[in-house]
């Protein structure tokens, strides 16, 4: 299918300097935004509460959305599970993790007589014998462990923690010794799931709302090692990518392609953040999936402009790259356009984390064809000159089936 006049040539490369005012306008742009602003973290990346569970009467994402908006506890990300025994299956995840704020656990260790050793208090309310040596809150907020020089009644310490407003003890044996010879007391209390779960019990009513599948959290420390291991996949790409460019082509054709594919990401990042669209593992894995489509679409132009380079010995670089572009026009129209088309159906149709990352596939299949023509093209132009300025441009290149040719 030919959109365009065959043989028809575009000059590309004159529009080359307007068009790097674009996208190096773009990119700084996309950069401030990333920095001042600073991207909308999901619950993987900052932490918070996974909780999957299957109601027992039907209801759908909408209605469990306005319910859980409900509750007071933000506004939860909502995804259906695919599951045909039930369909009202859904993963629910919270921003927050802990079910502990700060004030909470100054006001536990009070109630639990802790306080440095020169501190003063009183010996009716809290006998030396009484005062722990250690308290230690887990990172949920659902665990606290506290250490004593010798055992105590475990109902005190029940009755102590159950003195502070907005603590809620799990159900069954929440206070306990960690063995019996330890002394050591280990107190269990309802965590940030189990209190989403209550509130939707009196919003959509017990008979709805079962016991959780699982409720699972991911704290703030983990959600920094993932990101920082999120930016180090990138990078690695990037790498991989450069000496996929270096063995297939040449190495002044790598500055064309890598500053290309950071532009593809830096612009859908900035996308992210100007619209502020949670940034979740899915929008790494929608991220590396535009990094794919923008090298095999620049591949396809750089593998025209080698073979140009054999057939249109006397031209210029400048004009190998503008009949190479024009070549691959169509078939970059045609492709684009059929992704474009798909990824536009599920971004107007989509919920959710679908919906954010077809928002990611859609800018970056724009900035990758866009990069394609405008980005990678003049860099290498620029690259050649640089890197190979003794030597014609097709000398660089093999042709299809045989050893390079010279001049």
């Amino acid at each position: 299918m030919e959109f365009f006049e065959p043989g028809r040539v575009y000059d590309f490369m004159r529009a080359g300097r307007g068009a790097t005012v674009v996208s190096l306008t773009l990119t700084i742009l996309s950069l401030l935004a990333a920095v001042l602003i600073g991207p909308n973290y999901g619950v993987d990346f900052k932490g918070g509460t996974e909780i999957e569970i299957a109601f027992s009467k039907p209801l759908t994402a909408l209605e469990l959305r306005a319910a859980a908006n409900a509750t007071g506890f933000g506004q939860p990300e909502i995804i259906a599970v695919d599951d045909r025994t039930n369909p009202s299956h859904f993963l629910v995840r919270l921003r927050q993790a802990s079910a502990l704020d700060p004030t909470q656990e100054a006001a536990l260790r009070a109630a639990l007589c802790f306080a440095p050793p020169d501190t003063m208090l009183p010996e009716d309310r809290c006998p030396t014998a009484m005062r722990p040596t250690e308290v230690k809150f887990s990172q949920g907020g659902d665990h606290i462990s506290v250490r004593y020089e010798k055992k105590v009644p475990l109902e005190r310490v029940r009755a102590e923690v159950a003195s502070v407003p907005r603590v809620s003890l799990r159900a069954g044996e929440s206070v306990r010794y960690g063995s019996a010879k330890d002394d050591k007391i280990d107190v269990a209390l309802r965590s940030k799931g189990d209190l989403f779960v209550e509130a939707l019990r009196d919003e959509l009513g017990a008979d709805v709302v079962p016991a959780p599948i699982r409720v699972e959290w991911l704290g703030p420390k983990a959600g920094v090692q993932l990101r920082n291991n999120a930016i180090k996949t990138i990078g690695l790409s990037m790498m991989m990518v450069s000496l996929y460019i270096a063995i297939r082509f040449d190495i002044s054709f790598i500055p064309g392609c890598v500053v290309a594919l950071l532009h593809d990401v830096l612009l859908v990042l900035g996308a992210f953040v100007v619209t502020r669209r949670e940034f979740a593992v899915s929008t790494i894995a929608a991220l590396l999936t535009v990094v794919g489509y923008s090298l095999a679409d620049k591949v396809i132009v750089y593998d025209r402009i080698r073979e140009n380079l054999v057939k249109q010995r006397g031209a210029t670089f400048r004009q190998i790259v503008n009949v190479s572009v024009s070549q691959t026009l169509s078939r970059t129209v045609v492709t684009s356009g059929t992704v474009l088309l798909s990824v536009c159906a599920f971004f107007i149709w989509g919920t959710g984390v679908l919906k954010d990352f077809a928002f990611a596939l859609a800018v970056g299949v724009v900035v990758a064809t866009f990069s394609s023509i405008f980005v990678a093209a003049p860099v290498t132009d620029w690259a050649t000159r640089q890197f190979a300025p003794r030597r014609k441009p097709h000398a660089m290149s093999k042709p299809h089936g045989g050893a390079a040719q010279s001049r």
